[in-house]
């Protein structure tokens, strides 16, 4: 934990959203949230993990009642200064015990399952979300895809070789990350694993920036024009489930299995 604040202490997550390959995440993210609150009447939502309130604030401004809950001080302290309706508290996605069972109709878990790195802490995070959560509501959950890994850090920035020889792929380049590397890497069949041990199922599942990261030098130099198309390019491919893995960022809309 304490690495992790030491990390985002210094890291303005702000900053990479609003730029060009963050807004293609935000724009879809919010596209699929707004999906599912137009099925809701009067849903009350947590924002778990919520950084500088890029999406607390947004959506408490666009009239919803929102909770934030987030572990570093000074990201929580840019939230409150946003001066939104949203209520926030300090606290990580392993304690959620503020809130009683069934408290929200939508929950985010936007940006935990980055840092967690043992399957207890994994399956934890996402009980938590599902007590607090009612069975009629949703929640979103995003994480960081194994092979954007791979291909961006391994290969494209000349660590493949190195990842290779201390054992942080396997033979199958599936990533191996440990606490020490900040971040969390994922395939499709980890995540599935994770929902069946933590009783949730799936709605939908999302691919939310696509080629966005790869191609972040071609996004900074896109007219206003081209980038646009390209936001209607990844909203209208955001769901193909064929594009899920190659994707840097997902977001699985999950819910309670029923007994």
């Amino acid at each position: 934990m304490e690495e992790l604040i030491r990390y985002y202490n210094k890291f303005n997550e702000e900053k990479r959203l609003d730029s060009r390959h963050g807004t293609v995440e935000f724009t879809v993210s919010m596209h699929v949230i707004h999906k599912y609150l137009s099925q809701m009447e009067h849903p009350k939502i947590l924002d778990i993990g919520a950084g500088t309130g890029k999406y607390s604030v947004a959506l408490a401004n666009e009239g919803y009642d929102v909770t934030a809950v987030e572990l570093v001080k000074s990201n929580l302290g840019t939230l409150k200064a946003k001066k939104s309706t949203v209520k926030a508290y300090q606290g990580n996605a392993l304690d959620l015990k503020r809130f009683k069972d069934d408290s929200f109709d939508l929950t985010l878990l936007f940006g935990p399952m980055y840092h967690l790195f043992t399957e207890e802490d994994l399956v934890k995070a996402l009980s938590e979300a599902k007590r607090v959560t009612k069975d009629t509501g949703a929640i979103l959950v995003a994480y960081v895809m194994n092979d954007y890994s791979i291909i961006m850090y391994g290969f494209e920035e000349g660590h493949i070789k190195e990842i290779v020889e201390n054992g942080k792929v396997d033979e199958s380049f599936h990533t191996h990350s440990t606490i020490e590397d900040l971040y969390h890497y994922v395939r499709i069949e980890d995540i599935n694993a994770l929902n069946q041990k933590a009783g949730l199922e799936r709605v939908k599942m999302y691919a939310v920036d696509g080629a966005a990261n790869y191609m972040r030098p071609t996004l900074k130099k896109m007219d206003e024009e081209t980038f646009e198309l390209f936001l209607k390019y990844q909203l209208s491919i955001c769901e193909r489930e064929d594009l899920m893995g190659a994707s840097s960022h997902v977001v699985d809309v999950v819910k309670p299995i029923k007994s």
